[in-house]
């Protein structure tokens, strides 16, 4: 990014720091999600599931303010899909492919499909899978095309007879899409509307049967979170290493605030940079959002000596969001494990995600 941008978007973030902060003065807290603001304004005590949604709409208020405002129609283009590879992969069929995913842009993305699916024997469920940081091969890490173990869970779940669907996210690898001039306010949101025109694409494939979950370790744990809280159609989600509450990352260090550095990044939430030193005020944070996932059954690994993202603090985030699950009639429906490794997503954890999957897009107990 050269010196002129950098200039531009400090300049931009000092104009918008005071309308950020003065959004929501009376922030209702991140670790009570049973309190909502009724129409008068007034605070409130959730008793049933219609006072928790006007909460959850204003939790995903919050999150527009800083990532944008999710667009509608008038970004979905036909998708002209151009398979650029395809390789034999015995049980399945992995293919490169492209697709339009907004005016402009073109999003490429694995599609991998069992050979019984594809001779039209049965349907499957298809699994979103979101891969995490990686400058080199991008999203072929989680189809077995990359270095790190533990990453390849869209083969895994391929050889499983799962549909699976592997996107690029934005401004990693080869994927460099130009989000401001495309009107994106976070490479954040953008990542989660090819996500979602990527469950638009799966829906029109007659192999597909229309029910998806999404799984992600590191940035995918993240990806996988914010678009299932703004996309319906996922229906279990899968993350792991990749949260922590924003006021507890890499212990709060202010360094990590400015433009361009941890959650500031153009990749990210470039806006957020105006909370350096107000963490606590950032108007949304992992307690609400994975709370707004609920009732739909979130698997949560976070390992004892992740680096990156702290267990205690996932701990934390867990406790307010259960209360959610409980007022939906499902308290079993978020778990947190915390097996004993570094930033890492072991094969234990991965059949963990791999039998919730099971359970939600199969009926298996």
């Amino acid at each position: 990014m050269s010196f002129f941008t950098r200039l531009l978007m400090a300049v931009a973030l000092a104009l918008v720091v005071p309308q950020l902060l003065a959004a929501d003065p009376l922030r209702l807290p991140k670790d009570n999600l049973l309190l909502f603001r009724d129409q008068s304004g007034q605070t409130q005590v959730v008793s049933t599931v219609a006072d928790w949604e006007q909460r959850r709409a204003e939790i995903v208020r919050g999150m527009e303010s800083v990532m944008g405002s999710l667009p509608g129609d008038e970004k979905r283009v036909p998708f002209d899909v151009n398979v650029e590879e395809e390789v034999d992969c015995g049980t399945y069929v992995r293919r490169l492919i492209s697709y339009a995913s907004e005016p402009n842009c073109r999003t490429t993305a694995y599609l991998l499909v069992p050979k019984d699916v594809l001779a039209g024997k049965r349907k499957s469920p298809a699994v979103l899978c979101l891969h995490g940081t990686d400058q080199e091969v991008g999203h072929g890490t989680v189809v077995g095309l990359g270095q790190g173990p533990g990453r390849g869970y869209a083969h895994e779940l391929a050889e499983r007879g799962y549909v699976t669907f592997a996107p690029s996210y934005p401004l990693l690898a080869k994927y460099q899409p130009d989000v401001n001039a495309l009107g994106w306010k976070s490479g954040t949101l953008k990542a989660v509307w090819d996500n979602m025109r990527g469950l638009d694409l799966l829906e029109t494939l007659p192999f597909v049967e229309p029910k998806f979950a999404a799984i992600g370790h590191s940035l995918g744990g993240h990806n996988s979170v914010y678009t299932a809280v703004f996309e319906p159609r996922i229906l279990a989600v899968a993350t792991s290493c990749g949260l922590d509450s924003f006021s507890d990352y890499y212990g709060g260090d202010p360094k990590n605030w400015e433009l361009e550095r941890g959650w500031c990044q153009t990749r990210y939430m470039p806006k957020l940079a105006a909370f350096k030193g107000k963490l606590d005020t950032i108007p949304f944070d992992f307690h609400e959002m994975i709370g707004a996932l609920a009732p739909r059954p979130v698997l949560i690994m976070a390992p004892k000596g992740d680096e990156n993202f702290r267990a205690e603090s996932v701990d934390r985030i867990a406790t307010a969001a259960s209360a959610i699950y409980r007022l939906h009639g499902q308290p079993e429906g978020l778990r947190v494990l915390h097996p004993d490794c570094a930033h890492d997503f072991p094969p234990e954890m991965k059949e963990e995600a791999y039998d919730m999957f099971d359970a939600v897009l199969r009926g298996k107990e």
